[in-house]
């Protein structure tokens, strides 16, 4: 017979084991329950995801240029092999102000992609063209997902026929403007050809060594009406290819504009608008150089490896929207519109601690000095997109930094 006791302990467990199993029910079923009621996450909308009405593209392009140019957050599984940004909109109306890089920008992750996703409708005039006015949507393919951009709705640029008393926008350039305009009027890279062929300041009137503003020039080889303009660039230090050392043209140091007052062999011209001295020899180039500003971005169609040789302005540390000089141009696929990353160069070290576990490092400087040398790796630093090309050298707009670039900094397919 079992005594009263034994029978007292398993009365008590039987009790705590139905205490356990009916509060694991009860927890399995409130679990349940809070994931029934909670709301699947709602999309975002076009009022969330949309910049706002007074904002541009562009302008959501540069304020977001710091993190856009950094790597992004791994996106959702059901987004990694999307080419269009979360917080694209559903539709968005061109706005002046607008260019190509910022509204790519905004729909995709990689801009250049853009004419992978662009639809070009025949039956619209200049289909490749877009201007303000123009409503541009997102179209969605079978599967829910975002497939093309576009054109919903034509603004009123495109309509014929087109009877206004006052000019209509034209269609929005690639690039902004404003950004490369003082290099439109002020080239600063001269190749070798420009300098052998280009008319040079012959002297100066009243004997000066040196002239400025107001100062009167005589200059030869110089075939222009009265009233032309043109550029005063001084010849500067040559620019070599880093890679080989081929001479790729010289850096042109703007000093002022010329203005033909008296035509003939040599011409006499006022200078105007100094930036510094003009001395003898000073090269004269048109002021009107030719750099179209609509054109298609895309990947170069080439594998491209080259390096920043120079920087318009002259400084040190390069940002957002200044101007560059590639080693590279047409012989290597290179044309207007076409992007490249940039990688800022991985510095050399002296690797003091390898091998020995650290006998060098004991040895001072003399040590140090026999340390094998290490090249870190290159570090992702911005985007540049090429705007004007010659056959060994183009000129590059820094579209987005993520980081400080420098002269010597590699460029190579995004």
């Amino acid at each position: 017979m079992v005594s009263n006791q034994v029978l007292g302990v398993r009365l008590s467990a039987g009790l705590l084991i139905l205490s356990v199993l009916l509060t694991g029910c009860s927890w399995l079923h409130t679990a349940r329950a809070e994931r029934t009621a909670a709301p699947a996450a709602a999309p975002p909308t076009e009022t969330e995801t949309a910049p706002a009405q007074e904002v541009t593209a562009t302008e959501a392009a540069i304020s977001n240029a710091g993190p856009a140019a950094a790597a992004p957050a791994a996106p959702a599984a059901e987004e990694a092999t999307s080419i269009f940004k979360p917080t694209a909109p559903k539709s968005y109306t061109v706005k002046r102000g607008d260019t190509l890089w910022g509204i790519a920008s905004m729909f995709l992750r990689d801009p250049w992609l853009w004419p992978e996703v662009w639809y070009i409708n025949p039956q619209v005039a200049n289909p490749h063209l877009i201007y303000p006015g123009d409503t541009l949507a997102l179209a969605y393919g079978a599967d829910g997902r975002p497939q093309q951009i576009r054109l919903e709705q034509a603004g009123a640029a495109r309509l014929e026929p087109r009877l206004r008393s006052s000019g209509l926008d034209g269609a929005i350039p690639t690039i902004p403007y404003t950004a490369i305009a003082s290099f439109l009027s002020r080239p600063t890279v001269l190749t070798a050809d420009q300098i052998r062929t280009a008319p040079y300041v012959l002297a100066f009137r009243d004997e000066h060594e040196v002239a400025g503003s107001g100062h009167e020039i005589y200059v030869r080889n110089l075939n222009a009406p009265e009233h032309s303009r043109f550029s005063v660039i001084h010849v500067g230090a040559a620019l070599r290819d880093p890679d080989d050392g081929k001479l790729l043209g010289y850096q042109g140091i703007y000093t002022g504009t010329a203005l033909v007052s008296k035509p003939g062999n040599p011409t006499k011209a006022l200078l105007i608008d100094t930036a510094r001295e003009t001395l003898r020899g000073d090269k004269l180039l048109s002021a009107d150089t030719e750099v179209p500003l609509n054109f298609m971005l895309r990947a170069p169609r080439t594998d491209v490896h080259g390096r920043i040789i120079s920087v318009v302005d002259g400084t040190l540390l390069i940002g957002q929207y200044q101007i560059v000089v590639i080693n590279r141009g047409k012989r290597h696929g290179l044309d207007a519109g076409s992007v490249l990353a940039i990688d800022q160069a991985g510095a050399v070290v002296r690797d003091i601690y390898g091998g020995g576990h650290g006998i060098t490092r004991k040895l001072g400087r003399m040590g140090t000095s026999l340390a094998p040398k290490v090249k870190l790796p290159d570090e992702r630093a911005g985007t540049l997109l090429v705007f004007k090309a010659f056959d060994d050298l183009s000129y590059g707009l820094i579209v987005g930094a993520s980081n400080t670039i420098h002269v010597a900094d590699v460029v190579h397919n995004p």
